[in-house]
């Protein structure tokens, strides 16, 4: 188990820009250490709604489902596999875990497009 109650990363959007956030522990501890063992993570974006999420090689099932989201919310969606940004307050399509926030450059992915390689990786 990880010591670290908050990770901080980076999400690198092709192209477009990067942005900052956190992952915290205290949302969903199993998640968000499967996720952190896992960094760095890269994957080709999906857009649905207010929403940007990739597939990452993790199966987990739901742990403190959420069934709606605010903006700048980081969370990882069991149903589809994937690591999802919410840059709008918005109702997931199947609840998620909440792994973290975004805390910088949200606007970055208002302009992403299905297909654009986004990579999180530790913030050093």
């Amino acid at each position: 188990m990880m010591s670290t109650s908050r990770i901080t990363i980076r999400m690198i959007v092709e192209g477009l820009g990067e942005s900052e956030g956190v992952l915290s522990r205290i949302l969903s501890p199993r998640t968000v250490d499967a996720i952190a063992r896992l960094l760095p993570l890269e994957g080709r974006a999906a857009v649905w709604q207010s929403e940007v999420y990739f597939e990452i090689p993790l199966r987990m099932g739901v742990e403190k489902p959420r069934e709606n989201v605010k903006r700048g919310d980081l969370a990882y969606w069991p149903l589809g596999r994937a690591f999802c940004i919410f840059f709008e307050e918005m109702r997931p399509h199947t609840p998620v875990n909440l792994i973290g926030q975004v805390t910088g450059n949200i606007e970055v992915f208002r302009r992403v497009r299905s297909g654009t390689k986004i990579r999180v990786e530790r913030q050093i």
